[in-house]
């Protein structure tokens, strides 16, 4: 509970702050902005001024508005005063031009030929003509015209003798719309307002017609002074009702909230910024809606409620998180008991377990050499199933080397050498075809050595050929090896496939033993990346189930015939080679056909 009401006081202080910070920085920003305008337009009316006052100091230089005041009654004279003036008001841009004797008698102006022209009208009582006799200067006077009723900038100077005594005035008006045009409300500030006050408090420039030739002096005793009245004539010259609140904290002292209440009622408040205009009495007032302000103050309420939720969130998170590794750490303590008495548990059970792997690795290293011996084993096998064709085949070279030999004796003693001769030849061919043949059932019995490498499948099919060729139970049957012409480079080893190709060349021969035209094909296809070697026969076919047949002890055959572990040893053998070996009916007519697939590889390898 203690917490919630800290956090909540906490709050309100926090949005307190903001809404004061704001308040100074709104301010602050209206304060600028009114400054930078208060600068601008200061510095336009000192140019135009500039501009404008040495232009009747110029005039009065000209020896033709001499003359005219000393011979005013001299008709041509007066007459070339009208026409210079009404050149020099054409050249400068000024609305009037007019000439005044030392009594402030007008008696010549660029306007001569108007109806409402200034000739023969007294200015004595205007400032600008009084203060240039006293002072012998130039002045600067701002009044409403006599005759037009026109705001205007008054510039006069006076006319001296060649020695040195006041002849008269010439007076220069310049309209003051122009600097009215000038002034643009800033394009940050939505509502703002611009008045130039004189002397006595009375706006003769606005931004807003309502408040022109209005009185801002507020709360003035008494009536207006005749000056003022008379710089105004025919107007009410009425007082804005300007209610002072106060200046706002952080702001300068030339700024002041005020409240304007205009002529319909309704209520506004300002920030009022005051800047003297140069060589004048005139104070330019700047007034800014202080609407934005409570924009301003809502951004950083908003602001400073984002900076409270950020570090409440965060106090919250750092509470929780401290929290949490406190109860990590007492669940660490814990679980690092827990962990010990585990760790006893597993090592007794690592122990289990190694001597589990030893086990299987020591029953894996006799699976692998029974397999090996297994593969042995079948390759004896098959020599003993060929033992006859063997004898058949070593029976028959050694009959023909005796009946040789009996014969060489019998030319020996004759004197045939020559026939003796050719005798000795057939005896050697015969005794290369027996050790060949014995070679090859040598090579056939080894056990293969060394991992796999890239073979020449062709070897191992012409291998194994001569071992099917020398079985009796071979004679007879038409045995058709189409060989390629190119090495078939694989991935294999000679003797292995040498086995797998005796295993499936024995097995086509048993079963033609049958046909009247026993016939075997042996083809080798490229196929993907991979050698294809098919053997064919056209005997009786395999059973409807054809996976059954790679089955240990699965045969069709007599036990005289074999164990039924030929096709199983094969695809073993196969399969460690990264090879297939499959087998199926001939979808071309009767008879099986095994199918060989080893990858292919380069003969550089």
């Amino acid at each position: 509970m203690t917490l919630r009401i800290g956090a909540v006081l906490l709050l309100l202080i926090t949005l307190g702050l903001s809404w004061v910070l704001g308040g100074w920085a709104g301010y602050r920003q209206v304060e600028q902005e009114s400054l930078e305008e208060s600068f601008r337009y200061r510095q336009l009316v000192a140019n135009e001024l500039n501009r404008y006052l040495p232009i009747p100091e110029l005039m009065a230089e000209h020896p033709l508005m001499a003359r005219a005041l000393r011979n005013p009654d001299d008709p041509r004279t007066i007459l070339d005063a009208n026409e210079e003036m009404q050149r020099m008001a054409t050249i400068v841009g000024s609305s009037d031009v007019y000439l005044m004797d030392t009594s402030g008698l007008t008696i010549a102006a660029n306007n001569y030929l108007q109806e409402d022209s200034f000739v023969g009208s007294n200015y004595a009582f205007r400032p600008y003509f009084s203060e240039a006799v006293a002072t012998g200067d130039s002045v600067i006077y701002f009044a409403l015209g006599l005759m037009s009723g026109v705001r205007g900038l008054y510039f006069s100077h006076p006319i001296r003798s060649d020695r040195g005594r006041i002849l008269g005035v010439i007076a220069v008006k310049v309209l003051v719309h122009e600097l009215e045009s000038q002034w643009h409300r800033p394009a940050s500030l939505s509502e703002a307002e611009m008045v130039v006050l004189d002397g006595s408090g009375i706006s003769f420039l606005a931004s807003r017609p309502a408040w022109l030739y209005r009185d801002f002096s507020g709360g003035r005793q008494g009536e207006l002074p005749l000056e003022t009245r008379q710089r105004y004539p025919d107007r009410e010259l009425r007082p804005m009702e300007i209610e002072q609140l106060g200046l706002p904290w952080g702001l300068s002292e030339k700024s002041a909230k005020i409240r304007v209440q205009s002529l319909e009622g309704d209520r506004q408040d300002y920030l009022a910024v005051q800047t003297p205009l140069p060589r004048l009495d005139w104070t330019l007032q700047v007034m800014v809606s202080t609407a934005p302000v409570l924009w301003t103050r809502l951004a950083f309420v908003i602001g400073g409620l984002a900076i409270y939720l950020a570090v409440l969130l965060a106090w919250l998170y750092l509470r929780e998180r401290y929290r949490r590794e406190a109860e990590l750490a007492l669940r660490g303590e814990q679980l690092e008991r827990r962990v010990v008495e585990r760790t006893r548990d597993l090592e007794h059970s690592n122990q289990q377990l190694l001597e589990e792997i030893r086990e299987r690795e020591r029953a894996q290293s006799e699976l692998r050499e029974t397999q090996q011996e297994l593969i042995q084993a079948a390759k004896l096998a098959v020599l003993g199933q060929m033992s006859a064709g063997l004898n058949h085949e070593m029976n028959q070279p050694l009959t023909a080397i005796q009946t040789y030999a009996r014969n060489s004796r019998r030319f020996l003693e004759k004197g045939a050498t020559d026939m003796v001769d050719a005798n000795l030849s057939e005896i050697l061919i015969l005794c290369d075809k027996m050790a060949e043949l014995t070679r090859q059932f040598k090579v056939f019995a080894r056990k293969s050595e060394g991992p796999p490498s890239v073979v020449d499948l062709r070897q191992s099919v012409d291998a194994a050929l001569k071992i099917i060729k020398a079985q009796k139970n071979s004679a007879g049957i038409n045995i058709q090896w189409n060989r390629p012409e190119q090495p078939v480079m694989c991935h294999g080893d000679l003797i292995r496939i040498e086995q797998v190709m005796v295993n499936l060349l024995a097995n086509a021969a048993q079963a033609v033993e049958e046909r009247e035209a026993p016939v075997i094909t042996i083809d080798v296809e490229a196929d993907d990346g991979h050698w294809r070697c098919i053997v064919r026969d056209n005997g009786y076919g395999l059973p409807g189930n054809t996976e059954q047949i790679f089955e240990p002890f699965f045969t069709t055959k007599s036990v005289k015939q074999g164990l039924g572990l030929g096709l199983s040893i094969s695809r073993q053998i196969v399969d460690a080679l990264g090879g297939t070996l499959t087998g199926r009916n001939r979808p071309d007519g009767p008879g099986a056909e095994f199918v060989l697939t080893l990858q292919q590889r380069e003969a550089t390898e």
